[in-house]
């Protein structure tokens, strides 16, 4: 009995340090900071941060490019990019089938997305047999008592 509670322990500790790098969380990005969170089994991944100059607002940046002008008029702020994206488990590092919404070009494109072992994600793009690709950052994300939140890279980049 001894050996089972303490093999039941030892597997609990190895799925926690196992879980310590998830694709969900907060990312930063070229641009912005991604919020990936499970939605029913998919990956939602919202903005919600937008780099912009001293003094503009990033919440009154809007959607302008989409394709779909129905849509123009929303904040990017809070836009669901990613989709299509089935989470089959919390320790699952590369995800395929998926979409993703570049707003800078207003469209979506088939994706798919790789946690790699340094803890960066990174995230695929393509169109037809044309890939791009972008390496995202995790952070971690403090909420202040006030509401604000601050965020610190995970895994610090090292100078070579």
């Amino acid at each position: 009995m001894k050996n089972t509670i303490y093999a039941l322990a030892l597997m609990f500790s190895f799925d926690s340090l196992l879980s310590e790098e998830s694709v969900f969380g907060y990312w930063l990005t070229p641009g912005s900071i991604v919020l990936i969170e499970n939605c029913d089994d998919y990956i939602c991944g919202k903005i919600e941060t937008i780099f912009v100059d001293q003094g503009q607002d990033p919440n009154l940046i809007l959607d302008d490019q989409n394709k779909d002008k129905a849509l123009r008029s929303r904040a990017l702020i809070g836009t669901n990019i990613l989709s299509g994206f089935l989470t089959k488990d919390i320790n699952q590092r590369d995800f395929k089938g998926g979409r993703i919404y570049d707003p800078r070009r207003g469209r979506d494109f088939k994706s798919s997305l790789y946690l790699k072992d340094d803890g960066t994600l990174k995230v695929e793009g393509c169109l037809a047999f044309i890939c791009d690709n972008e390496e995202w950052l995790s952070l971690e994300a403090i909420i202040n008592d006030d509401g604000t939140k601050e965020a610190t890279l995970k895994n610090p980049i090292e100078d070579k």
